[in-house]
């Protein structure tokens, strides 16, 4: 199978999940009452923000793979993002950023480096 038919099953395993969860959280409890944890109901859409934050890090983390050709990265990045998430997600981009040289655009951290 080649990267681009996984990447392709993933994006629509996680778009497939997110709408159909969604979908039935929204069956459950209209998205306007939504109060956080603390009645019974509102659990649905508290998973479902949690379930949309999480899938978010793998779509990140799936470049971060892309990115980092060193096992060890790709392990530290993965705990770091699923432990931390936005934290993690920008402290990687900011380390992106400052290894570009200065006559290279914001664009060049999008492709892995030699």
């Amino acid at each position: 199978m080649t990267s681009k038919t996984t990447l392709k099953i993933l994006f629509s395993c996680i778009l497939v999940a997110l709408l159909v969860y969604n979908s039935w959280a929204a069956t459950q409890q209209a998205v306007w009452q939504w109060g956080g944890l603390t009645t019974g109901p509102d659990r649905y859409w508290t998973i479902a923000t949690f379930l949309d934050a999480y899938l978010g890090f793998i779509t990140f983390y799936v470049w971060v793979v892309y990115k980092e050709s060193r096992w060890w990265a790709r392990v530290f990045w993965f705990v770091a993002i699923m432990a931390l998430g936005n934290i993690a997600m920008s402290s990687y981009m900011l380390l992106q950023l400052l290894r570009l040289r200065p006559d290279q655009d914001a664009s060049a951290i999008l492709v892995r480096s030699r």
